[in-house]
């Protein structure tokens, strides 16, 4: 009997070493939906290069995914690694599951701030110039799962408006992502959207970081084509995640990789961030417990 027991424990044994030598074989990387899909491929490249040898995985594999959803799910099912998340999208993950993944990281603005804004804008010349000016018009959100283009604007465009959201404004939809939605703002489909940025430098540049800093700079965005109709408060920058799961080498490896990034490789860290960030500095659950217990209280998991 004792015989039988060592043996089970043995074959135990042996199924566990051999998961943890499955997850070094591919390292799983979400990409949130909402921007063109080769610039999103192309943007997370350099990692599918120098991720291997960082952390000794043999392989890294790119999920891009629809939308926010998409990625939410991968790491719900434990079939994604790594993902960048904002901050709504993360509680998602932890109202459901909250030891579905860690929150290790988060970025640093070039001021200093670990924050970014909800930013609601509209065409220039669509005589749209103050909020006031939506009331009973037709207002654009990113995404269901996004922070600054849903949630954020959700409980807090209330107090300026005066009035629930479904009341002031005429109708509301979603963009299909922030990218998609400021296109449908300058097409005319929406008087006006909410999408995201760091709020520091120049509106002309799309600011430092952030969606319109990114149109910008890939040339599909002219910043004197927009107006800034509203600003939302500071909201916490998103998370770096990375699966509970994964053995305690590998999440070591990866988070060093991630923090020497800025520094070792100055173009990837930009390309995978969307913007100008200083680094990265460590995140745990509780900065992000506002913005789940305002998800929580609004649109719920």
């Amino acid at each position: 009997m004792l015989k039988k027991a060592l043996f089970s424990a043995v074959a135990l044994l042996a199924l566990v070493g051999n998961a943890q030598a499955e997850d070094l074989k591919e390292f799983r990387v979400g990409i949130l939906g909402g921007e063109n899909e080769a610039d999103r491929l192309r943007n997370f490249q350099c990692l599918v290069e120098k991720l291997p040898a960082a952390t000794g995985v043999e392989k890294v594999s790119l999920f891009p995914a629809a939308d926010y959803d998409g990625v939410v799910q991968g790491l719900l099912g434990g079939t994604l690694d790594y993902a960048e998340l904002g901050a709504s999208a993360y509680a998602k993950v932890y109202l459901a599951k909250a030891d579905a993944v860690e929150p290790i990281l988060t970025t640093v603005q070039t001021d200093g701030s670990t924050g970014y804004y909800s930013i609601m804008v509209a065409r220039k010349d669509s005589g749209i110039t103050t909020i006031e000016d939506m009331k009973g018009k037709k207002l654009g959100f990113a995404d269901a799962d996004s922070t600054s283009g849903y949630l954020v604007p959700l409980v807090t465009l209330p107090e300026t408006i005066g009035a629930p959201v479904k009341e002031f404004f005429g109708e509301t939809g979603f963009g299909g992502g922030h990218e998609n939605l400021v296109l449908e703002v300058v097409k005319g489909t929406f008087a006006a959207g909410t999408t995201w940025g760091s709020g520091v430098g120049e509106f002309k540049d799309g600011y430092t970081s952030g969606n319109l800093n990114k149109m910008v700079e890939k040339g599909i965005l002219d910043m004197d084509d927009l107006v800034e109709l509203w600003r939302s408060p500071l909201i916490p920058n998103g998370p770096v995640v990375v699966r509970t799961s994964l053995s305690d080498e590998v999440k070591a490896k990866f988070k060093q990789f991630m923090v020497d990034l800025p520094k070792t490789d100055p173009a990837c860290f930009s390309a995978i961030q969307g913007g100008d960030f200083t680094g990265y500095t460590e995140v745990d659950a509780d900065f992000y417990k506002p913005i789940i217990e305002a998800r929580k209280a609004t649109i719920g998991g």
